[in-house]
């Protein structure tokens, strides 16, 4: 296949790019690197890839490479609530207007197998467990984009999109803002961290799973297509509290406090059915305390200066 990934050498992409050239497909990235990253170095040696270094706002750019693929996986995103806060001008025009161009230029014969988030889930009660056909209620900026982008998708032919819960794990282009990297690295560093409303909970997933359930959507898309699935760890819909109990068995004298008398500004509550894509016979592979201690040993290599999208 020739596939054409957005945001490419991104956190999802730096780990993705590689695992589908080594299944043998051509890979084109757009990215703007805006990061400075390299994530991609240790596979340009691949005659496979192509990199280009652009803006997906650039409809040229767009137009140009969408006719020569057979697959379109858009990464490309401004992710995050608070990133989006902060940047709204470029979040809503990445995130919304970008990937409604790109929708109107593909042609409908065009797979397309898009990332959108299960944080549209939002806020609801303790027992607020959610499956595909529950009600969205989009908090942050971030949702409300992406699940507008999803809602354009879902009127297409052959799209799949997949509501990711909160990834975790290291990658080429490594970010410390996503909550378990986050945590870990608290407790790896100072040893403690402050919980805002630590009986919200929310669902996770390992990026490498991330890439391995885009490429079982690439083999199995015609069975898959024109439908939206969430896509989570069904062991680790966990609360912050439960995540800092998971961390501390791994760092014994990590202190993690419960704060009564703040709000947490990311209202996100909600406990995720991963049944549907389960039934399909994908099954993610790395479980939170796998992941727990895979960033515990590539913390030892970091400091906190760039890996983040803030």
């Amino acid at each position: 296949m020739n596939i054409l990934i957005t945001g490419g050498a991104g956190f999802i992409g730096s780990v993705l790019v590689p695992d589908l050239l080594s299944d043998g497909h051509k890979v084109t990235v757009i990215d703007n690197f805006m990061y400075g990253q390299s994530s991609l170095a240790g596979v340009c040696f691949n005659n496979n890839l192509e990199i280009i270094n652009g803006d997906i706002r650039d409809q040229r750019i767009i137009s140009d490479n969408l006719k020569k693929v057979d697959i379109i996986i858009p990464l490309a995103a401004l992710v995050g609530a608070p990133l989006c806060s902060k940047d709204p001008v470029g979040a809503q025009t990445i995130n919304h207007d970008a990937i409604m161009m790109m929708l109107k230029e593909r042609s409908g014969s065009q797979p397309i197998i898009m990332p959108t988030t299960n944080s549209a889930y939002g806020s609801g009660g303790h027992n607020n467990f959610c499956t595909e056909e529950s009600p969205l209620n989009p908090i942050s900026k971030y949702a409300i984009d992406k699940v507008e982008v999803e809602k354009a998708l879902m009127e297409m032919e052959n799209v799949i999109s997949f509501r990711l819960a909160t990834v975790f794990g290291m990658s080429p282009r490594m970010r410390l803002d996503l909550l378990v990297n986050d945590f870990t690295y608290r407790a790896f560093k100072d040893r403690f961290v402050v919980l805002f409303e630590s009986s919200f909970k929310r669902n996770y997933i390992h990026v490498r799973d991330i890439s391995s359930v885009f490429r079982h959507a690439i083999e199995n898309f015609s069975n898959m297509k024109n439908q939206i699935f969430n896509v989570g760890l069904s062991s680790a819909n966990l609360s912050k509290f439960e995540l800092c109990e998971k961390i501390k068995e791994q760092i014994k004298d990590f202190v993690f406090i419960d704060e009564k008398f703040k709000e947490d500004p990311d209202q996100r509550n909600y406990i995720v059915s991963n049944d549907k894509i389960e039934s399909t016979g994908y099954m993610p592979q790395v479980t939170i305390e796998e992941g727990i201690s895979e960033l515990i040993k590539g913390f030892k290599m970091l400091r906190n200066n760039y890996h983040g999208n803030v």
